[in-house]
């Protein structure tokens, strides 16, 4: 059994595709094999922020389906850097450029991408639905049934927050780059992630630098993972937020570059009547192969694996030092 050590802006996952098995793994098998092959310390390449799962769909105009499990073994709703690995993956798999995954709440469109440079492939994926309402993250606010640039004083009574479910739920907060350098972040993540009154299911929460017109910074503490190098889905509610608190800065239907502490994505919203949506665009890339057998992978044992490197990380961090250099927040894994 073949699996893939990926990654999209250094969100780093490893991909299973459980169609390629005798036996698929059950709920509980998923969960204890992620948490041992993710774990920094234990696991193996460093460990990852999570396992994507790859499997037959059950909507007829999918492709696949793509299930999160998280390093903690929680589930999330949708990983906008992890589809755009599982739409590469996929691409292969099937020989075609364009098609629909279905995710927990949606069947999104993705497709290929111009390279964002020599060795360093990139797709495109859909980001929907979009739900600003407090019982689709959900968020208990008595003042607020929907939350759009508004202090939140029990919070950080500094800042201002905005609050929207892409699906997945992401509080957001444009701040100074000495605010974003600051350890708030880390301390109210980890607050609004343990039990809480505010957040009762947890909510990822970025912290995001406005560098310019159509130019964003973003860090991110995402629920189940803590720190990291990236969150797609957290790019993409940050850029619609962007468009929709700072008009004079970031626009709709227009590309917006997304640095973050593991590269840089681009970003499109799109508002139609109501609705949002959003493209997200970065890279896809497979750093190494790993073979093990199918019993190893249903007992979670990690002892006998063989893994092949890539050169595809070589590239993406030749594409990565090239980048403007923003500032030195990192994300140690």
């Amino acid at each position: 059994m073949q699996i893939d050590k990926v990654h999209g802006s250094e969100n780093h996952f490893f991909l299973l595709d459980q169609t390629q098995l005798q036996t698929k793994l059950s709920d509980q098998e998923l969960i204890n094999f992620t948490t041992k092959i993710t774990d920094s310390k234990t696991g193996l390449l460093q460990g990852a922020d999570g396992v994507l799962v790859v499997d037959e769909p059950t909507h007829q105009d999918a492709l696949a389906q793509m299930r999160v499990i998280n390093a903690d073994g929680s589930e999330a709703s949708m990983c906008g850097n992890g589809l755009r690995t599982v739409s590469r993956y996929l691409a292969k798999k099937f020989q075609v450029d364009q098609f629909k995954v279905q995710t927990l709440n949606a069947d999104l469109k993705v497709s290929k991408a111009a390279d964002f440079a020599p060795n360093v492939p990139a797709f495109s994926v859909e980001i929907s639905p979009v739900s600003f309402a407090a019982e689709s993250l959900p968020f208990h606010n008595p003042e607020h049934q929907q939350l759009v640039n508004e202090t939140w004083p029990e919070l950080l009574p500094e800042l201002k927050f905005t609050a929207v479910a892409v699906p997945n739920p992401h509080l957001i907060s444009f701040v100074s780059a000495d605010e974003l350098a600051s350890s708030d972040l880390g301390t109210l993540g980890k607050r609004l992630n343990q039990p809480n009154s505010y957040f009762p299911d947890g909510v990822n929460v970025s912290f995001a630098q406005i560098l310019g017109q159509n130019k964003l910074f973003v860090r991110t503490f995402e629920r189940g993972v803590g720190f990291t190098n990236a969150c797609g889905t957290g790019m993409s509610a940050t850029s619609l937020a962007f468009a929709l608190t700072h008009p004079d800065k970031g626009q709709f239907d227009q590309e917006i570059t997304v640095y973050n502490p593991g590269g840089m994505v681009k970003t499109n919203v799109h508002k139609n009547d109501t609705n949002y949506d959003i493209d997200l665009i970065g890279n896809a890339t497979v750093t190494h192969h790993l073979e093990l057998s199918e019993a190893d992978l249903h007992a979670a044992k990690l002892n006998d694996v063989k893994i092949t490197q890539t050169d595809e990380e070589t590239s993406y961090l030749q594409f990565v030092d090239q980048l403007p250099k923003i500032n030195d927040i990192s994300v140690k894994m």
